[in-house]
């Protein structure tokens, strides 16, 4: 399924209308996966006919996407964690040297008990995805998930290197950048596709 859905997100050729059904879709199976790490609590409740053994999540859910392509994730992350607080990062690349730079932070007073999502789409040079980790650990977050349909090798690595203890949720990998730092064979630029300008 993530193959095909990715495929389709691929493909140039792919409608504004198509290419958000699609990503949706895609982010609602990462969602999905995301929530098999969230801790539970082993609990009893009783049925209309009796005891059942079951659990209740027991972990405070923190959702931070990296405006403005991150907003894509947002809705599929609150249909499994309606309750979450929301964070906003705002990062933006400079366009003759790809670097991040910071123009908007909004997040909410983070426990170390928290499970902090990082939704980011796409993960090209992991400039944006650094930046926000470092600005997460800075607001006291300890345990983060950076979730991402798709990111370059080069840009993983980085990551995995840096902050070894973040764990990565991501559908695909391609195996390069080219000279504007797009991922390739990738499939453009996700913020401009999906939001139709």
């Amino acid at each position: 399924m993530r193959e095909s859905l990715l495929t389709l997100l691929r493909d140039k050729e792919t409608s504004v209308e198509l290419f958000r059904q699609t990503a949706n879709q895609l982010a609602y199976l990462l969602a999905a996966e995301s929530a098999a790490f969230v801790d539970e609590e082993p609990n009893t409740v009783t049925t209309p006919v009796g005891q059942a053994e079951g659990s209740f999540v027991d972990q405070r859910v923190v959702l931070v996407p990296i405006l403005r392509a991150g907003l894509a994730l947002l809705p599929a992350f609150l249909h499994y964690f309606p309750s979450a607080p929301i964070g906003f990062i705002g990062i933006r690349r400079e366009a003759g040297t790809a670097k991040p730079h910071l123009y908007y932070e909004n997040i909410p007073d983070l426990q170390p008990t928290d499970l902090v999502f990082i939704l980011d789409p796409m993960i090209a040079t992991a400039g944006s995805a650094l930046l926000t980790i470092e600005h997460l650990i800075k607001k006291g977050a300890s345990e983060m998930i950076l979730v991402s349909m798709l990111g370059s090798q080069e840009g993983l690595e980085k990551i995995e290197s840096q902050y070894p203890d973040v764990t990565m949720i991501v559908s695909a990998t391609d195996p390069e950048l080219d000279s504007r730092k797009y991922i390739v064979p990738g499939l453009g630029d996700f913020g401009d596709r999906y939001f139709g300008n």
